[in-house]
């Protein structure tokens, strides 16, 4: 990046240290491969100051990973109690949420996007928690889809959701500019499923909102199943009957450590390749190319040109080597890394005056020191049967 080198100095107390959040990181030789975050706290950034609309050459990390994906995450709220993310446990009615005002406001959101293409970016994916609880969230997909990137291709925008509210949002979604989601959906038997949401909703009712999703041209949808040993599983080739010929694509990912209060045990990862097989048995299949380079499903296809299927095999398989992907949470924390034990804080950077070219220089100066390859690192040094103690930031905070 080019332009004439600028300081962003701030002490712990103006970054809101008491935030579970590293400070911005210095200019400095990258971490040990060891360190699996890559969120050091340090308390200055020195950096080149860049244009916040344009870049003079593609931003890559410390292995060479270009930052392709933003997840913003606009709500930390769910109305699912789903097991493997929130459960009821660690998340009842007593839980403390976050304050409206530490949340980023749609106008900080939308700030950050557009330095984010400027770098980069060609995607950017809705989470949450459940995003469709954030009230308005039309206006903010509506200031999204108004971004561009350099060379003046509109931003591919995306959604994650429960689908509990899709079949009421679908149509004002997707007039605000919404192209695509994602709908998880754990089990077709509703006695499953609602044991697996814990809140008792019907399967019935984000079937509906699959419907709806489909019928405004949000697509193509494609379906998550997050698939538990014991609890899910013994539905995988019913979802694989169902949704083959549909519009839809299905795809099955491993129950992730991700967090430490879903109470993950590696006994209870049913790995991708043992999915594939029990599918197969019954639809034959075949793998196919990914669509994109740092794609994380692995696309088999069905023999009889029913469709496909995807497998994330984010425990057994790793795809840290190509992940182009960074979070930013509701409130404000810039993470490199879904197994992320701390982020960076550009919230206190958009509220004390910083200029685009001071958080373009921010953010460019943490992608350019990320080393983050937790996955890799968790298969290569364990057959660990539990997670490790080291504290990680809940995918309900983060975004999945």
């Amino acid at each position: 990046m080019s332009g004439v080198p600028i300081t962003i100095a701030r002490s712990r107390a103006e970054l809101g240290a008491a935030a579970p959040a590293a400070a911005l990181p210095a200019e400095a030789p990258a971490a040990s491969p060891a360190d699996a975050t890559g969120a050091a706290a340090v308390d200055a950034v020195t950096a080149p100051a860049a244009a916040p609309t344009a870049v003079d050459a593609p931003l890559t990390d410390t292995l060479n990973r270009p930052l392709h994906d933003l997840r913003l995450s606009v709500t930390d709220r769910c109305n699912f109690r789903c097991v493997y993310c929130m459960p009821k446990e660690v998340f009842g009615k007593d839980f403390a949420f976050m304050p409206r005002d530490d949340m980023l406001s749609f106008e900080e959101m939308t700030r950050l996007a557009r330095i984010s293409v400027a770098h980069g970016v060609e995607k950017i994916r809705l989470t949450g928690g459940e995003p469709l609880l954030r009230k308005g969230l039309e206006e903010l997909i509506g200031m999204l889809a108004a971004l561009r990137t350099p060379a003046g291709r509109p931003i591919d925008i995306a959604l994650t959701t429960n689908g509990s509210a899709l079949a009421v949002k679908a149509q004002a979604l997707k007039d605000a500019g919404l192209k695509r989601v994602t709908v998880s959906l754990d089990s077709l038997d509703d006695a499953t499923f609602r044991t697996m949401n814990d809140v008792n909703f019907p399967v019935g009712r984000v079937l509906a909102g699959l419907d709806a999703a489909h019928a405004v041209g949000l697509g193509p949808i494609k379906i998550n199943m997050v698939v538990k040993r014991g609890q899910n599983d013994h539905d995988i080739v019913n979802m694989a009957r169902h949704f083959k010929g549909t519009p839809y694509i299905l795809r099955f990912i491993e129950f992730m450590d991700v967090g430490t209060s879903n109470g993950w045990d590696m006994n209870a990862v049913l790995p991708s390749s043992e999915v594939r097989d029990r599918i197969h048995a019954e639809l034959p299949l075949e793998e196919v190319a990914p669509n994109y380079s740092g794609e994380t499903s692995r696309r088999w296809r069905y023999l009889d040109g029913g469709g496909e299927i995807g497998l994330i095999s984010s425990v057994t398989q790793s795809f840290c080597h190509s992940c182009s992907r960074a979070r930013v949470s509701t409130d404000g924390k810039l993470f490199t890394c879904l197994f992320a034990s701390e982020g960076h804080d550009l919230r206190a950077l958009l509220r004390d005056g910083s200029s685009d070219e001071q958080l373009s220089a921010a953010m460019g100066s943490i992608w350019r020191q990320r080393t983050d390859r937790a996955s890799q690192l968790r298969s290569a040094q364990t057959g660990a049967v539990r997670s490790s103690g080291r504290k990680k930031i809940e995918m309900s905070y983060i975004g999945g």
